[in-house]
């Protein structure tokens, strides 16, 4: 049985960049005593979600990935606790040129990629098209030490197409770490990623903030879980007002045997879905 024990982070904004990796840092530290192997943060992890407002000052939050200081230390982190990151982070590929970014670690500390976030919102309380070009790296799937990993990032989840190519190109494991609040979508947060899971077959990590932030009335909600190909959650989805470190054992095994039983990838039908991407 090939078993994974995966990990989400859902916490809240601590008031400082510093103080946020800090903490997720001791986080990470504590997924590894309970086992964990991969673990994955929530949507521009060390900062505050700053697209409820528009203001240049918040460029301030940029790095360049690989290259900046935080893909480094949990680099380091990753090797030393022989544990596989996912890392959302925003990224600035040159002045001006920025991007809602995750970079993925792999359990030696080896640098693997990075996803940029495809779609970009642009709606009251997510001003996001302020701060970011949309993704142009495809949906890249990555051999790690536990596994087939991809990344799709939260207002990403609506768009059907980019689930089906990270299944396409050989996801077992996709994250979607998200800034979600409670008011605008909380209906779709347990229906969309559970259909995903079912559509393609794969385990999905669903990961949200919590809390109400300095910066606007988005009430982040929490509420991350892990989800497995037959679209059932594996245990209880996280706590909806508290930060939770949330911790399940994946078998990856169960995807095959999906697979198996609905064979979706053999009956899908291409030669009719042509037309799907000039509309």
């Amino acid at each position: 049985m090939a078993n994974v024990r995966a990990a989400l982070l859902q916490t809240t904004w601590t008031g400082s960049k510093e103080s946020m990796i800090d903490e997720h840092e001791r986080q990470m530290r504590e997924a590894a005593k309970q086992g964990a192997q991969i673990i994955c943060f929530q949507e521009l992890f060390y900062g505050p979600y700053f697209c409820q407002v528009q203001d240049t000052k918040f460029y301030e939050y940029t790095e360049a990935i690989p290259d900046g200081p935080t893909t480094k230390r949990f680099q380091a982190l990753a090797k030393e606790l022989s544990m596989v990151v996912v890392l959302p982070m925003y990224e600035q590929e040159q002045p001006g040129v920025l991007y809602n970014t995750a970079a993925l670690i792999d359990a030696d500390g080896t640098y693997l990629g990075k996803y940029r976030k495809t779609h970009i919102p642009q709606t009251a309380g997510f001003l996001e098209k302020f701060y970011f070009r949309p993704g142009n790296l495809g949906f890249p799937v990555w051999d790690t030490a536990v596994g087939r990993v991809g990344i799709y990032i939260c207002y990403d989840r609506h768009f059907p197409e980019g689930w089906r190519a990270l299944g396409l190109n050989g996801a077992q494991m996709v994250f979607n770490p998200s800034a979600t609040s409670r008011g605008l979508s909380a209906y779709l947060w347990k229906l969309e990623q559970p259909a995903a899971a079912v559509a393609n077959e794969y385990y999905i990590g669903a990961i949200n903030r919590v809390g109400i932030e300095e910066l606007g009335d988005n009430d982040f909600y929490g509420t991350s879980y892990f989800v497995d190909p037959e679209g059932k959650f594996v245990g209880d989805t996280g706590d909806p007002h508290n930060p939770e470190l949330i911790i399940r054992d994946l078998d990856l095994d169960l995807i095959a045997e999906v697979r198996n039983r609905w064979a979706f990838y053999r009956d899908r039908n291409p030669s009719q879905y042509g037309d799907l991407v000039q509309r």
